[in-house]
């Protein structure tokens, strides 16, 4: 017998006990209701249709002081699937609306534009359409510590836009304030301790800011800290190499590991326990990344190979291209990315094709010492635009416009750095570019620019326009990829 049918009895059955003492309006006894009831030949259920408004209200009440905390825990239960979800629906929406009331452009439509934002975003056909606002640059502003002595290798900003993160060849890790400009905590390196970080290879930070990994080219662990303060939470071991690239999954605490053994790992940060490896790349990955569905993309390095990880289906698409090593790998959106190699190529994909949508060769130019092309060495995304970065050791970062449909790249400007550009980050509301540079490459010593400055510097980027800024990120189009 189900629940909900014992439920109804032990509702009837508390109602007939509680009407044998409950007296009347008009002050009249139990026991000559009961004879009146008698009398007359009724149902089994006229008990229950003879009480009257006032009696129900009573009996209610009763019923509630003796069940105690029964009845929310039957309306729980009683609950269905659908009606949770339209209940949980209704709760965001309500919260969506009170974040754009506190706006000043608000609009009628903006709850409704912004739920089909965020599904266009999920498919990967949300596309906004600015980098033709781009003009240039205004201020370079200069973030210098002493922390870092050696060349910065990698940095990682917080969802909100409130801190930026670097780490250094010395192993330092600083934390700083994207709105002062200031550094607000920092780890020293540690080469000479057991426990300590030689170089800092990789870096990511959680949604939350709960978590920030690193990976270490002296240990082939991955060192969890508090995103907040920095001080060291654990040790996550497993990979038989160093840990060069490290990505979280947006709002979420899984996070994904590359590894110079060749395999992807997927991690459970709450429960700090190791979930499944995936194998397939024939060389050291050099880097990953994701975005908020259930997969990753690596670069494979000298295997010359992009490899797309569906966690779900347990399975893999590879994609090929570039002519030598691949560096690094960006996602543009859910369906398009971004790639970069020493071939000094820049390219485009689609995650529905094997081939690029577009290739840029001999991207920064060629290096007039070997006739070679520059080696990329780094490159960028504003999630959901047309428009990417990428750096190198020619002492330019270039900004580039993706066409339509992504098939085709096209330069708007140059900022002129000297250095290495070995990190590079877009602010999500896409009005700066933060550049970590260094003497070095971010993976060895073949070159050194001795001029160069050990640093990491914030390009405010300039926009036509700039008052109606805000209004024009507002717009966008939807795409097909593929």
């Amino acid at each position: 017998m189900s629940f909900f049918i014992r439920n109804n009895q032990g509702k009837k059955s508390l109602k007939r006990k509680i009407s044998q003492n409950v007296p009347t309006q008009n002050g009249i006894n139990n026991g000559v209701n009961s004879k009146k009831k008698s009398a007359k030949k009724t149902s089994k259920f006229d008990d229950n249709e003879s009480i009257a408004s006032s009696d129900e209200e009573f009996i209610e009440q009763n019923r509630r002081e003796e069940d105690g905390n029964f009845s929310n825990a039957s309306e729980d239960e009683h609950e269905t699937a659908q009606e949770k979800r339209l209940r949980l629906a209704k709760k965001y929406l309500a919260e969506i609306e009170e974040e754009e009331k506190d706006k000043a452009e608000f609009e009628k439509s903006a709850v409704s534009r912004r739920l089909r934002e965020e599904y266009l975003e999920e498919k990967g056909r949300l596309r906004k359409r600015i980098a033709d606002n781009y003009t240039g640059h205004e201020n370079i502003i200069e973030l210098k510590c002493k922390d870092h002595k050696d060349s910065v290798t990698c940095i990682c900003l917080s969802n909100d836009g409130e801190n930026l993160y670097s780490g250094s060849k010395d192993g330092s890790l600083v934390k700083w304030s994207l709105v002062n400009k200031t550094k607000v905590n920092s780890i020293c390196g540690k080469r000479k301790t057991p426990n300590g970080i030689k170089s800092v290879l990789c870096m990511a930070v959680s949604s939350d800011k709960k978590f920030l990994v690193v990976g270490d080219s002296g240990s082939k662990d991955i060192k969890v800290f508090n995103g907040n303060d920095l001080k060291h939470v654990k040790n996550l071991s497993g990979h038989r190499g160093a840990v060069t690239g490290l990505a979280f999954r947006r709002d979420t605490h899984i996070l994904y590991s590359a590894s110079e053994d060749r395999s992807v790992k997927v991690w459970n940060l709450d429960e700090m326990a190791y979930v499944e490896s995936l194998f397939g790349h024939q060389s050291a990955i050099t880097s990953i990344d994701a975005l908020t569905r259930e997969r990753a993309i690596t670069s494979g390095g000298f295997d010359r190979s992009i490899r797309l990880w569906k966690i779900v289906e347990e399975s893999q698409l590879i994609f090929n291209g570039h002519e030598n090593s691949i560096d690094a790998v960006k996602f543009i959106n859910e369906d398009t990315f971004l790639s970069c190699g020493d071939d000094g190529q820049l390219c485009v994909w689609s995650v529905m094709k094997k081939k690029p949508l577009c290739s840029v060769t001999r991207a920064h130019g060629t290096d007039e010492t070997n006739g070679q092309a520059m080696w990329i060495s780094s490159i960028a995304t504003l999630l959901n635009t047309d428009l990417v970065a990428s750096g190198s050791r020619d002492g330019k970062v270039r900004l580039w416009k993706c066409g339509d449909s992504f098939k085709s790249l096209t330069l708007l400007f140059e900022v002129e750095i000297v250095g290495f550009v070995n990190s590079m980050a877009f602010t999500q509301d896409g009005k700066n570019l933060v550049v970590g540079i260094g003497q070095e490459h971010k993976l060895g010593r073949w070159w050194r620019i001795p001029e160069a400055k050990n640093k990491i510097i914030v390009i405010s980027l300039l926009q036509k326009n700039e008052t109606n800024a805000a209004v024009r990120l507002q717009g966008y189009s939807y795409i097909h990829s593929g």
